[in-house]
């Protein structure tokens, strides 16, 4: 079942419970459901030339005066084929909420390109957020970038392989911190099929696995799974990933939750499915208390 089936079962579950029905995605139910007194948005702001080369901003209605604040990039999941940012508006308030500046980026997808080009994309937002968050008050020494399924491999691949940001013009050096939800990072061989055409299958890259550019200068990464996962294997990716970091000496924070699932660890963020997991809580103590390098 996809990302939007599984969040629509928990969705449903709310609408009739909320005594009407919606006629929607689950994801803009999840939206609707959430207050925008948080934060202050910016959107349709362009990284590139391409319509999906775009990203939105949220900035802290309230922010601590005087004080740059720590921001953070997000990319969402969709296998590579599909997603917008117009549909994670809960995640810009969640961590908005928190204190933190959001991005929430877009990037080109199968079929309009495979690997590596939304690499590229995703390495091109986070360029521009270093090169523009501080005209927002965002901390340019506090730069996150995070992500949920697909979305926490583009972000693995941004603070793990430098020759994406180095093409973009900025280094992972430049990262505080990475963070990824439910991520796949070492999936070869590919068995999904929707995957598949992606990654050039059967011929897809070795060094396409976020696994095998761990370095000792890796980024500190927070890495937080479901144990109910059935779409991407919990121990060899989300577990694999933390032992191969812990090798490198690079600070690792490993968590894995029993109430969610692949698609709700990132609803959960959200403000009518929190009570599923103190997904929210984690992410805002690992970007508070992530040490400089």
């Amino acid at each position: 079942m996809s990302l939007s089936g599984k969040i629509l079962m928990v969705a449903g579950v709310l609408i009739l419970a909320g005594g009407s029905l919606v006629a929607c995605s689950p994801l803009k139910v999840l939206n609707a459901m959430t207050p925008g007194a948080a934060y202050q948005k910016t959107a349709d702001i362009p990284y590139g030339t391409n319509p999906r080369q775009q990203l939105d901003i949220y900035v802290p209605r309230e922010p601590a005066a005087g004080k740059a604040l720590p921001v953070v990039v997000f990319f969402y999941g969709g296998s590579w084929n599909d997603g917008s940012r117009k549909d994670y508006g809960f995640v810009g308030e969640a961590l908005s909420s928190r204190g933190f500046i959001v991005v929430v980026a877009d990037y080109r997808v199968y079929p309009e390109v495979k690997y590596p080009e939304f690499l590229k994309d995703s390495a091109q937002a986070v360029a521009w957020t270093l090169q523009h968050a501080g005209e927002y008050g965002g901390d340019l020494k506090r730069i996150f970038v995070m992500g949920h399924s697909a979305g926490a491999y583009n972000a693995a691949m941004v603070a793990l392989d430098a020759r994406w940001l180095k093409e973009a013009g900025a280094s992972p050096q430049q990262l505080r911190g990475w963070i990824g939800l439910a991520g796949p990072y070492d999936f070869l061989p590919i068995e999904n099929a929707d995957v598949k055409p992606v990654f050039w299958f059967p011929d897809s890259p070795l060094d396409s696995q976020p696994v095998r550019h761990v370095g000792d200068d890796s980024p500190a990464a927070l890495l937080i799974a479901s144990h109910k996962d059935k779409i991407v294997n919990a121990v060899r990716n989300t577990g694999g990933m933390a032992q191969l970091l812990r090798d490198h000496h690079v600070p690792v924070e490993e968590i894995y939750f029993d109430n969610t699932t692949h698609a709700t660890l990132v609803a959960s963020l959200s403000r009518p499915l929190r009570h599923l997991a103190p997904t929210l809580d984690r992410v805002a103590d690992f970007i508070e208390n992530t040490p400089s390098r």
